[in-house]
């Protein structure tokens, strides 16, 4: 998983409350069996006409966001259904970083399982952080993750993030990978004694292993 230590770019405003997974990533574009082309879906019914045309008026589609690497929204970002192509979308379309004062729990957890920074602020500061990036001319926000800071010019907001998360961002680790950096010692320990208490189901993991090989 590719590390985030910072990211500045122009914020694109997405002022809409309870901003649900379906929204995010419509029904009609979960049917295919990895992550592949997801980016079309994301934010399908903001980008798009009914009928496949952009939308003039869309904060997606207008010139000055293009290439925008940080959503900023408003409470209750990513609630609904737990889909995880949500946040894989959200990915594809180049986003690294939402910012809004709360989140869906699940799409929560999926953005730091899948490298997205989920960066929960205070209400105010999420409502002076979209008054900026909604004015005439778009603000460059930079987010600095080990910080837990949003800076645009001399002003700075910060962020709430969990070290385990914060971590997480910093070394490109998902939900395996630090869990291993944590609690290997714990889990190779726990093997030992898992092999001394039941040495026969060693034996038979390793015969299977031979089978499978000879298989190949």
């Amino acid at each position: 998983m590719e590390k985030l230590v910072t990211v500045e770019s122009v914020a694109l405003p997405l002022p809409i409350d309870n901003l649900d997974t379906d929204q995010i990533m419509p029904k009609q574009f979960l049917r295919g069996i990895d992550k592949k082309g997801l980016d079309r879906g994301a934010f399908y019914d903001l980008r798009f006409n009914p009928d496949g045309s952009p939308r003039p008026g869309s904060v997606f589609n207008r010139p000055e966001y293009r290439g925008s690497q940080i959503i900023v929204s408003r409470p209750n970002f990513g609630c609904g259904s737990s889909r995880e192509h949500a946040v894989w979308g959200t990915l594809q379309l180049g986003f690294r970083v939402v910012i809004a004062p709360s989140f869906g729990e699940i799409f929560y957890s999926n953005c730091f399982n899948n490298g997205l920074l989920a960066a929960r602020v205070s209400p105010e500061d999420g409502d002076e952080l979209l008054r900026l990036s909604s004015g005439c001319k778009p603000a460059i926000l930079t987010v600095d993750v080990e910080k837990r800071e949003i800076r645009c010019g001399d002003r700075k907001w910060s962020f709430l993030l969990s070290e385990r998360h914060r971590t997480m961002l910093l070394e490109g680790l998902d939900l395996v990978g630090a869990t291993l950096k944590k609690d290997l010692q714990l889990i190779e320990d726990f093997r030992r004694r898992h092999e001394q208490e039941f040495p026969w189901m060693a034996r038979l993991a390793g015969k299977r292993k031979v089978c499978r090989g000879s298989q190949a």
